[in-house]
């Protein structure tokens, strides 16, 4: 069997490290190279020990000419460095997923704005595909540069997603209020995320404007079919609480609950992903936990109507280092490739 040769720049953090769990058994890889400027010439297992007997690599200095060997290379580092390396592993025919932010905003100015820096191949962002295969499926197989969505996005998109395919929500208030474990953060030192900054705490942050609300902006107007960005109300507010991974979004939006039932709207999420290998929609009256997807690439989703009203809440749950980060990117790995699509992502949700 040909394997894919596989690199990662960016092989430290917690998207790093996951990546190289799900990949040091998958069937169809080859891993090549593992990049990190702090931690080179030093044994992969020697930093993360839950993969000795897995790995024998050691991390090496980022180097464009070693990763044109590659034939797909995963950027697992922070926002603004893929895009220096990008155009030049493109032209030579290697595959790119970017689990950062560089590619997954189409209006460049809004990038700009967001992520405080100036684009260094704005030429490359309009051919990049949004990796979120329950909707891009089609042109991820064909793509050279696939920008893997957000964690907080992933969850809600899913969550929204059949609501506005039947054209069922008002869109000028929306509410997806989410909830991530304290790894969304990153593996960086950080006073915030410290236990006993975090442990027994709960909060909400970046109530006036979090990154990824953009993201998710721009693909919910385009599921709504709009030309031009704003014309879905959404409020986002993400909060920190204290666990190590998980997201939980709960979203709100109103529909003619004269028009349709719950019993209908239950029937349309349940066609809607019948055929996802990673979606789960729980019977009508479930609440989903985020511990029924750690360590997996599930998102599991259920929808309510309380009292019977004109609003409809939808829970949507995934692990945000897996389905939100590099689970997702594994799934678009193997779309990209042709291979089958639970290839190294058939995992038992962790309990307890």
């Amino acid at each position: 069997m040909t394997k894919i040769k596989v690199g990662i720049v960016g092989g430290t953090g917690y998207t790093g490290v996951e990546l190289l769990r799900l990949l040091a058994n998958h069937p169809n890889v080859e891993l090549q190279v593992i990049t990190s400027r702090s931690e080179s010439g030093l044994p992969v297992k020697d930093l993360f020990p839950n993969l000795r007997d897995h790995l024998n690599i050691q991390f090496s200095e980022p180097n464009v000419l070693t990763l044109k060997n590659c034939d797909l290379v995963f950027f697992a580092t922070p926002n603004g460095i893929a895009m220096k390396m990008v155009p030049e592993l493109i032209e030579a025919g290697v595959k790119v997923i970017d689990l950062a932010a560089d590619f997954r905003i189409k209006d460049i100015k809004i990038w700009e704005q967001w992520y405080g820096m100036e684009h260094a191949c704005p030429d490359y962002v309009e051919q990049a595909v949004y990796g979120l295969p329950e909707v891009n499926r089609a042109a991820i197989k064909q793509a050279s540069l696939i920008a893997n969505p957000g964690c907080y996005p992933t969850a809600v998109q899913l969550g929204f997603l059949p609501l506005f395919e039947n054209k069922l929500l008002k869109t000028d208030f929306l509410v997806a209020d989410c909830k991530s474990g304290v790894s969304g953060a990153g593996r960086g030192a950080n006073v915030g995320t410290l236990l006993c900054e975090t442990s027994e705490s709960f909060k909400a942050y970046a109530v006036p404007g979090h990154r990824h609300l953009p993201e998710i902006s721009q693909g919910l107007d385009l599921f709504n079919g709009s030309a031009q960005s704003g014309d879905v109300d959404l409020t986002f507010v993400p909060h920190l609480v204290p666990m190590i991974r998980g997201i939980q979004a709960t979203l709100y939006g109103k529909i003619d609950s004269k028009a349709i039932s719950l019993a209908e709207i239950q029937a349309l999420y349940e066609e809607k992903y019948i055929n996802e290998p990673f979606v789960d929609v729980l019977p009508t009256g479930s609440h989903p936990e985020t511990r029924t997807v750690k360590g997996s690439n599930m998102c599991r989703i259920a929808v309510h109507q309380p009292q019977g009203s004109d609003t409809i809440v939808v829970l949507s749950v995934i692990d945000n280092l897996v389905k939100g980060a590099a689970g997702q990117a594994v799934q678009n790995m193997n779309i990209a490739f042709d291979l089958d699509e639970k290839a190294g992502l058939n995992l038992v949700p962790l309990m307890p």
